[in-house]
């Protein structure tokens, strides 16, 4: 069944994630903050027959939207498109739904969600894992926090660029389960940059080495999907360095705020710090491997 529906924010993730929502047959209306990605959005996807169009504000975007998805850039962007002048939450209609992307910290999430109630809209926070590739292949993890009745909503629309989607509890925990994601990838990109910086060191194939342990215990889908990669020193496969920083800003915040004890993902943070010092804020999570090989070379 189609849906009116909008998508703001439209970068390299929000960019493919609205074009499935179009492509499942949603008539779709987009906003970005540069006018000119949103046009040229929509001229891509008008050729192609489906039903969308563009609009200059979020307010404007979203005026009789069933549904609207938003992957934003953080916390601040976050609440400047929803309450900011020309806000999401000025025109959207009671009994709308409010979908957000964005990984945020769950505090924004919470926030959000009682505003939006007063209005009558339902709030779903949805921070998805799987990179731009999983994006623009329709593969994403979406990790959601709701009330059963929303995500029950939602899921069906949700499924149009997803893999796997799981609602975790109540507003909030979508976007802490998202940190929990974090701090496993952190951990699993450290391990495998030391042991290819010492594989490489040691004179070994690691094009052999992967083949071989890649079949045990120490198998992961970094290891799979960028080991070969990180050796060659090619960091060009979405999610930047900048992002993580951002992402594990927000894990080391909550983890202030909730007693726990994360030490090897506050290390792995000033790495990133590290790589981002050398120029690399743009190159992707892979890159700690370009931290050891500096100082190798350095000796």
């Amino acid at each position: 069944m189609s849906m009116k529906l909008a998508f703001l924010g439209l970068g390299v993730m929000g960019y493919p994630m609205a074009g499935y929502l179009a492509k499942a047959g949603h008539q779709v209306t987009v906003y970005n903050r540069t006018t000119e990605k949103a046009q040229k959005w929509v001229e891509e996807h008008k050729t192609q027959g489906f039903d969308v169009k563009y609009a200059t504000s979020p307010s404007l975007a979203v005026n009789h939207a069933e549904m609207v998805f938003a992957c934003v850039g953080n916390d601040d962007d976050l609440r400047e498109i929803t309450q900011g002048n020309d806000g999401a939450f000025q025109s959207m209609k009671a009994g709308s739904l409010f979908i957000d992307h964005t990984t945020t910290s769950a505090a924004v999430a919470r926030e959000l969600n009682v505003i939006a109630k007063e209005k009558g809209i339902g709030f779903i926070d949805a921070p998805v894992s799987g990179g731009q590739a999983g994006a623009e292949n329709g593969a994403l993890t979406v990790m959601v926090g709701a009330s059963e009745h929303d995500y029950a909503k939602a899921e069906p629309v949700i499924q149009c660029f997803s893999k796997m989607c799981k609602r975790l509890g109540d507003v909030g925990n979508g976007q802490l389960t998202k940190m929990v994601n974090q701090i496993c990838i952190a951990g699993v990109l450290q391990g495998l940059s030391e042991a290819m910086h010492f594989a490489k060191a040691s004179g070994l194939n690691t094009t052999d080495v992967v083949e071989v342990i890649s079949k045990g215990a120490a198998q992961s889908w970094q290891m799979e999907n960028r080991a070969s990669t990180m050796v060659k020193n090619e960091f060009d496969f979405g999610f930047a360095v900048d992002w993580m920083r951002k992402d594990l800003g927000i894990v080391l915040d909550e983890s202030r705020r909730n007693g726990t004890h994360l030490p090897l993902t506050a290390l792995v943070d000033q790495f990133y710090g590290e790589v981002q010092a050398i120029g690399g804020g743009r190159w992707d999570t892979s890159s700690l491997i370009a931290v050891l090989e500096k100082l190798h070379h350095n000796k």
